[in-house]
Order: C-alpha cells, then sequence, then structure tokens
C-alpha cells in the first residue's frame, strides 16, 4: 500500500547540511497500523511528510497503492493526494470556524455539492462521537475533542491512507488511550492503512501491527511488535522498551543476587503468559525461583508479560531451568551489572 525505498532529505542551514533521512526503505502493508518511533530529531516527521510529498525527497520513491507520487505532474498529485489522509498533533484547526466548517471548507474545495458536504460532515462527526459539536468553536473544545474533530476532516475525504502525526503527544494519558481506540475502530471497521509516527511505546505497543524503530534519520530495526518486543536488537530500541518495562535493581544488590544464582528477564508472550512455567521449574530442577519484579500489558490484542526473577542454586541445575523455560516458549535474557537502572534489563 506505502512502499517508500531509498528515500533521502537533506536541509540547507546556515551551519551546514542537515542529513534528516538517510537511505530510509519501508513498507506499509494494506489494511495495517504501521509505526515509526523514535526520538526527536530521528527523523521521523520529515519521513511521514514524505509520505504525501509535503516534503519532497532528494533521492529515492514513494509509492502509495502502486503509484509512484514522485513523479506525478502538479495536477495528478493533488489528486493522489485526496486519497491521503493526515491528522496533526497540533490539531490545525481554523480558530475562526465552527467544526461544522472546519470539516466541510475543504470539502467544497474538491467540488462536491452542499448536500455531499452536509452529508459526509455529519457522518464522519458522528464516527468521532461528536456529533453534537457542529456549531462550536475550537476554543469551546478540550484537547481530545479537538483531534476527534482533525480527525473526522481527515476521513470525510474519505481517503484509502491515514498518516497521524504524533496524533497523541499533546493529549493526557485517558484522552491518549480514546484516541488510540479511535484509530483502532477506523482501522477495523473502514479498512484504512494508517501510517504513524510517534515518540511513545505506549502507542506502539496498543495499536501497531509492525514497527521502525529510526535514529538519525536511519531504520535501525524493523518488524512485527510481538519481534520488537520479544527480541529486540538494537540498544534504542530496548530503551523505548524499558520505557514500559523498568525494572530498577541496585548494582550492589544485583551484585550479591548474582552470587548465589543467576538473574534474568523473562518474556511472556500470548497463551504462555498465563502458563505457570516459572512453578514448574521449582518442581523439574533443584533451583529457588524468586520473582523481583514484573508487570503484564497488551500489545494490540495479545497480552504481553515479563518478569525479572533471580534463580538461586547450582549452576547447572539454573542452566537446565532457562532452558526448559525457553522451550516454553518463554523468551530469556540474562542480566549483567549497571543494565537494571531504569531500563529493562538485556
Amino acid at each position: 500500500m506505502i512502499e517508500l525505498v531509498g528515500i533521502s532529505k537533506t536541509f540547507t542551514a546556515k551551519k551546514g547540511s542537515i542529513h534528516a533521512l538517510k537511505n530510509v526503505s519501508i513498507s506499509v502493508k494494506k489494511g495495517e497500523i504501521y509505526g515509526v518511533i523514535g526520538y526527536s530529531g530521528a527523523g521521523k516527521s520529515t519521513l511521514i511528510r514524505c509520505v504525501n510529498l509535503l516534503e519532497k525527497p532528494n533521492t529515492g520513491s514513494v509509492k502509495v497503492n502502486n503509484v509512484d507520487l514522485t513523479k506525478l505532474s502538479t495536477g495528478k498529485l493533488r489528486e493522489s493526494r485526496g486519497k491521503i489522509g493526515m491528522i496533526f498533533q497540533g490539531f490545525n484547526l481554523l480558530k475562526t470556524a465552527t467544526v461544522f466548517e472546519n470539516i466541510a471548507l475543504p470539502l467544497k474545495l474538491t467540488g462536491l455539492s452542499q448536500n455531499e458536504v452536509e452529508r459526509r460532515v455529519t457522518k464522519y462527526l458522528s464516527i468521532v462521537g461528536r456529533e453534537e459539536k457542529h456549531h462550536a468553536y475550537p476554543s469551546e473544545l478540550s484537547g481530545g475533542q479537538k483531534q476527534r474533530v482533525a480527525i473526522a476532516r481527515a476521513l470525510a475525504h474519505e481517503p484509502e491512507v491515514l498518516l497521524s502525526d504524533e496524533a497523541t503527544s499533546a493529549l493526557d494519558p485517558d484522552t491518549t488511550e480514546a484516541i488510540l481506540d479511535l484509530l483502532l475502530k477506523i482501522n477495523k471497521e473502514f479498512g484504512i492503512t494508517i501510517l504513524l509516527i510517534t515518540h511513545e511505546m505506549n502507542v506502539i505497543q496498543r495499536i501497531c501491527d509492525r514497527v521502525a524503530v529510526m535514529e538519525n534519520g536511519e531504520v535501525i530495526e524493523d518488524g512485527t511488535t510481538r519481534e520488537i518486543f520479544t527480541s529486540p536488537k538494537h540498544q534504542t530500541t530496548k530503551r523505548f522498551i524499558n520505557s514500559l518495562f523498568s525494572h530498577q535493581i541496585p548494582d550492589k544488590i544485583l551484585l550479591n543476587l548474582n552470587k548465589t544464582g543467576q538473574v534474568a528477564t523473562l518474556s511472556f508472550f500470548g497463551e504462555s503468559s498465563g502458563e505457570p512455567a516459572l512453578a514448574l521449574v521449582s518442581k523439574k530442577f533443584d533451583v529457588y525461583p524468586n520473582i523481583l519484579s514484573g508487570s503484564i500489558t497488551r500489545l494490540k490484542e495479545e497480552s504481553f508479560g515479563q518478569l525479572l526473577i533471580h534463580l538461586k542454586g547450582d549452576a547447572n541445575e539454573i542452566e537446565k531451568a532457562l532452558r526448559f523455560l525457553e522451550q516454553q516458549h518463554v523468551h530469556v535474557e540474562g542480566v549483567r551489572v549497571s543494565e537494571s537502572k531504569n531500563r529493562r534489563i538485556s
């Protein structure tokens, strides 16, 4: 559905050139929710603006539904953009226009009849749950309400693709959850492909099917959300996951624990999160497991849990126990000193 190949973008500044994107390639399948995560300056905002050519890349191709937008004339590009909706962190609503007018004005510019404009405004305000706000002005709305109106405005063009540029980062946690639920509903009921960028791992966790991690203008890791959570390879990816699972064990305690056994993190996914694997370990092997910390969360429609444990006992028995856990589809990682502070151990 969306295919970016070899995208590079350089900006010229007083102090020299800024290489915002460096040979970036991603592929988003039709009907999925694809997330791009990175810290400030990673290049993710530039990347998403390249999808509808709000930023034209210096090199590379941008294909949406098998059409290379970089090769289109101005008129054809405008036509193709009509199938690409976009929502922004700052809502981008006209302050002097009502909710109805904010959604209707862009539709009128496309030449739709008044009856069709009214039908679409009513329909999509209803879908986002704000049909009662027809005559309200942006100043009368909360942040969450403004974002719902912005989503309705994007949906009113009936796009095939929806781009989300940090759409939840200005919202409180409860409102963020509600907006994420709305995006899931839109994806499921309308089959709209969603490409979003964020710096919040909980957004990726909640709604994304696949994810790319960016740093310094490059994609450093990508895969399904499950793969990224269970087997993160790059240190930056691990830092993002650690923001959800923070096992803080002082080095002094960790050193003492390692003298009597092994400290490890256990990651459980899906059905394995409900199995008593750790209880079985104590019965099958001459080891004594002790849970130091842990939590269970959701990855879209599946559960994901993580435990920080200490296995006390003989080294050979501990090794057998860890192998057994892996056979039970539990991802096991050892722990080293100085890796437990404010991050998941890996």
